[in-house]
């Protein structure tokens, strides 16, 4: 049985400027983005995931990986954009089990009027605070964590 490696100082502050940042930012997006167009942040991704995609669609698989979500939070959330008329779903023809989520134009309409907001709140709460230096740190060492952890199956 090896030794547990306890968190030096560094690494605590590391560790919980993350827990801190992270939760405190994903809260502040979460509520301007259901104060200014009635989305939650992960409804906003899911929008944003599929205006990107080719014909505005992805397959449920797919965008629940992209989005580093369970499929069953993804079902939920896309069932909670469907009724709103953001979403709609459609069979994959070459596969039964397949399922494809597609952005309406109501869906497209809403996010473009929410990513003004949206972006300015990602500025405000996170990119504007930080030094370029700090910035590009950030980017470099939360990429590595993600290649990581998307390496090993997580």
């Amino acid at each position: 049985m090896s030794e547990t490696r306890w968190l030096d100082d560094r690494e605590m502050r590391a560790w919980s400027g993350f827990l801190a940042a992270s939760a405190l930012v994903n809260r502040r997006l979460d509520q301007q983005l259901k104060d200014d167009s009635g989305l939650s942040h992960p409804q906003y991704e899911i929008l944003v995931r599929l205006s990107a995609a080719p014909d505005h669609e992805l397959r449920m698989t797919e965008l629940a990986n992209g989005l580093i979500n369970s499929k069953s939070g993804l079902t939920y959330q896309v069932t909670q954009l469907e009724k709103a008329g953001l979403v709609r779903r459609r069979s994959c023809p070459s596969d039964v089990r397949g399922v494809f989520a597609v952005l309406t134009d109501a869906g497209r309409a809403r996010l473009e009027a929410a990513a003004p907001g949206h972006v300015a709140t990602v500025r405000e709460t996170l990119i504007d605070v930080l030094t370029p230096g700090q910035l590009d740190a950030l980017a470099e060492g939360l990429g590595e964590v993600s290649r990581r952890l998307r390496e090993q199956g997580a």
